[in-house]
């Protein structure tokens, strides 16, 4: 009788743990600028370097949230974009609290090498913007502002400027419910529709809901950032030349749905 062995471990060329997860790659990404090297500096790393991560990751529910929508009217495929987007709030959620671990960075260890960072700024995050982008807050000024783009990093925003929105994907949902959606009026009236007849329209109110938690927590987060930010620096300009607190307060009023938020006032 022959036994079957499975052999586990670079012995038997499988793959580990570390190699499914390119770890070597991965922990050899965090390099220091500053010399002397400053003990924050990994910290600071590993935080932005952690978020990208996660956009990456919500980059990727969004879009196939979104597609879920658009993908037609059955059931199934709602509950699918139900589903993608609770889990994008829980991610949101994590994405504000790590803002605690980089406070307790204090703005002295900051300064050990916050020069070293220019002109380098999370100004430039370009799968943000993506995020944005795709939530529906569309911004082609944005591409045009910032001349630190690669051809790549322009052709994927382009494609985010071109490709339709969660908001386009919840137009069609109404659409395919027969609720009116060609104008903001319409739009309007067909919401409070779907709010005062729930029980008719339960999977469509809960995707508005769905995408107003969403806004929110993207404006929790821009909230938080801010005066995270002032409390490190106050009101110094930011490393890549942007007028730092002032320029992240300036984006506190951005509301990817505001039908959905004057809803409320006409309840």
């Amino acid at each position: 009788m022959t036994e079957n062995f499975v052999s586990f471990g670079e012995q038997g060329a499988q793959l580990t743990y570390g190699s499914y997860l390119r770890l070597p790659q991965l922990l050899d990404a965090q390099h220091l600028e500053s010399d002397p090297p400053a003990h924050d500096e990994l910290l600071f790393i590993t935080i932005h370097q952690v978020y990208e991560l996660w956009f990456k990751q919500l980059l990727h529910e969004v879009g196939a949230a979104r597609d879920a929508m658009l993908g037609g009217v059955q059931g199934a495929r709602l509950w699918w974009a139900q589903h993608l987007l609770a889990r994008v709030h829980v991610i949101e959620r994590v994405l504000v609290q790590q803002i605690d671990v980089l406070e307790t960075m204090t703005p002295q260890d900051f300064l050990e090498f916050r020069q070293r960072l220019a002109p380098a700024s999370g100004f430039q995050s370009v799968q943000f913007r993506e995020l944005e982008f795709l939530s529906g807050a569309k911004d082609p000024s944005y591409v045009e502002r910032f001349r630190g783009l690669t051809e790549a990093e322009k052709d994927r925003l382009g494609a985010r400027l071109a490709e339709p929105t969660l908001w386009d994907a919840f137009l069609a949902v109404l659409r395919s419910e027969g609720l009116p959606a060609g104008t903001d009026a319409e739009v309007s009236a067909s919401l409070r529709t779907v709010a005062h007849d729930r029980s008719r329209h339960a999977v469509v109110w809960a995707l508005s809901e769905a995408l107003l938690q969403h806004d929110e927590l993207a404006a929790s987060w821009r909230a938080r950032h801010v005066v995270m930010v002032e409390r490190m620096i106050g009101a110094k300009s930011g490393t890549g030349g942007s007028s730092g607190s002032t320029y992240l307060r300036s984006r506190l009023p951005v509301q990817y749905y505001p039908l959905l938020w004057d809803l409320r006032s006409e309840l």
